[in-house]
């Protein structure tokens, strides 16, 4: 890979704010001492005819020790560092003028913690742009390990063609956050203007994937090869344009391109939909029996089919703890595991979701915590979507979001009897997946009250199945029933008269969506 950003740390100097002392050694010391800055843009230009230089680098970074800026900015309010910058500007065009063609020489002089006292680093290349004075910033950069906390790397401006990403801001333009690749893996980030798209490369090619999901709005940068864990390590990215200029295609060269806008957040899938096929009465005897289920052979035995009745949590109803200030509730955290399957919030979770008492929705991963809102979309993990919808106006007053379940859990039920739903009922206990007490976090620091607590009467509702439908009753008074259709769109609040719920569609009772299916 060629060599888009050189660094160096110079030999220690004096004086860090002398510029001729950083340019370029006096007589024969040159032979005795390592390069100083003019001789190390002289050995690397930016464009060459066979050894002879045409063009230079003219944009340069210098870093000096933090504690030496610290003092200029306390004694002179940073004097002598604008007047390291701009007495190194006017050596460098004067030695390197003729090998400028056309381009402003631009110096940044920044503290770091990393140098000892007397050191100087400096850095240049194809990959280090400095933006002029009053240059607005065409796109923002941002990655991220699980698609909830998205960190900022980098921003990049209309004039800055090239980007390049990797593990520490030494050996590219910038460092990405919890980078997962070491240090021979890079992004490079080619922008030819604003009308041009953004080319996004891999670097090595061979060594990762690269591909743009226009729907979710970021590309998926993934090893090709699995660590000592099993897992091929993932970096998502979003190239976000926030200058005014038309939009025009990313692509993924290392990988297949993908139609849509370069950087552009695209508005995120619609959710998915449970349909149930309407049967014809001449279909009856047709309806797919599982496998397993089937007779081997003909024989005299008979054969009974299975029941079809099934009622199954599809969705988690987040509630507005606000609400419930009496019990002293103060956070309700659902993790999800690497199967995406609901737990409590804790290390074996690849992302989690809590709401706190001032009905704030976050989301939690070892990347840190970051507010969110719906409607959202989460990735954690390969191959596995979170979403997380908003709730119709006449359920706001209770809830804040609906976080949909990627695996649906389900539950046989028998026909011709009538059951009962709620913290005290048996019958679909597998699905109250959050009556335990470690998902509710309590003002008092007790964990000692199941979360079905808020929102869950001891016995809600009785359901039994009829002509294809469910017969619901409403049991306590206080218990709110919401009847969503098979899109999860609102359809009615229940009361204390027998509801008919059409089989496919979903009923709201506390933080369970339940999909009733006959």
């Amino acid at each position: 890979m060629p060599v888009y950003v050189q660094h160096e740390v110079l030999g220690k100097v004096s004086d860090v704010f002398n510029a001729e002392a950083l340019w370029q050694a006096p007589g024969l010391a040159l032979f005795t001492r390592r390069p100083l800055l003019r001789d190390l843009l002289e050995r690397s230009p930016r464009e060459h005819r066979g050894r002879a230089a045409t063009r230079c680098f003219s944009h340069v970074t210098l870093m000096l020790p933090q504690d030496e800026v610290d003092d200029d900015r306390h004694l002179t309010r940073g004097a002598r560092m604008r007047d390291l910058a701009q007495s190194l500007t006017a050596l460098h065009q004067k030695d390197f003028g003729d090998l400028l063609g056309g381009d402003e020489v631009r110096y940044d002089v920044v503290g770091t913690d990393a140098l000892a006292p007397g050191e100087v680093e400096v850095k240049f290349g194809h990959a280090v742009y400095l933006p002029a004075s009053g240059e607005k910033i065409l796109y923002a950069v941002s990655t991220s390990r699980d698609s909830a906390i998205w960190k900022p790397v980098c921003p990049i401006y209309p004039n800055q063609r090239l980007t390049l990403i990797g593990h520490d801001a030494d050996a590219a333009s910038c460092a990405a956050p919890g980078w997962p690749f070491g240090a021979d893996g890079a992004i490079l980030l080619i922008n030819d203007g604003p009308d041009a798209p953004i080319e996004v490369q891999v670097r090595p090619k061979d060594a990762f994937a690269c591909s743009f999901d226009p729907l979710d709005g970021y590309y998926t940068i993934k090893a090709r090869q699995a660590d000592v864990g099993g897992n091929a390590p993932r970096l998502l990215m979003k190239v976000t344009r926030v200058a005014g200029a038309a939009q025009a295609q990313p692509q993924a060269l290392a990988q297949t391109q993908a139609p849509a806008s370069a950087g552009q957040i695209v508005p995120a899938k619609p959710a998915t939909v449970w349909k149930t096929r309407r049967k014809s009465p001449d279909d009856a005897e047709l309806t797919a029996v599982p496998l397993s289920h089937r007779p081997a052979a003909e024989s005299d035995s008979t054969y009974a089919p299975l029941s079809q009745q099934r009622v199954s949590l599809v969705a988690l109803a987040l509630p507005r703890l606000s609400r419930y200030r009496d019990t002293g509730a103060r956070a309700l955290a659902i993790g999800l595991d690497r199967e995406l399957k609901p737990g409590p919030s804790d290390k074996d979770s690849v992302i989690s979701f809590a709401v706190d008492a001032g009905d704030q929705l976050h989301a939690i991963t070892s990347a840190g915590r970051e507010r969110i809102a719906a409607p959202a979309s989460f990735t954690p993990v390969d191959g596995g979507t979170v979403k997380l919808l908003t709730v119709a106006p006449e359920m706001a007053d209770r809830y804040c979001a609906t976080l949909c379940l990627p695996q649906p859990v389900g539950v046989p039920v028998a026909s011709g009897a009538r059951f009962a739903f709620g913290r005290s009922a048996p019958m679909l206990a597998a699905l109250r997946v959050l009556d335990s007490p470690r998902f509710l976090e309590h003002a008092d620091g007790h964990h000692n009250a199941s979360a079905d607590r808020i929102g869950l009467s001891r016995n809600a509702f009785n359901f039994e199945t009829t002509n294809g439908s469910y017969q619901i009753t409403r049991v306590s008074t206080t218990q709110a029933l919401y009847h969503l259709d098979e899109q999860l769109r609102f359809v009615a609040a229940l009361g204390d008269e027998t509801y008919y719920l059409p089989s496919g569609h979903h009923l709201v009772a506390g933080h369970y969506v339940l999909r009733f299916d006959a």
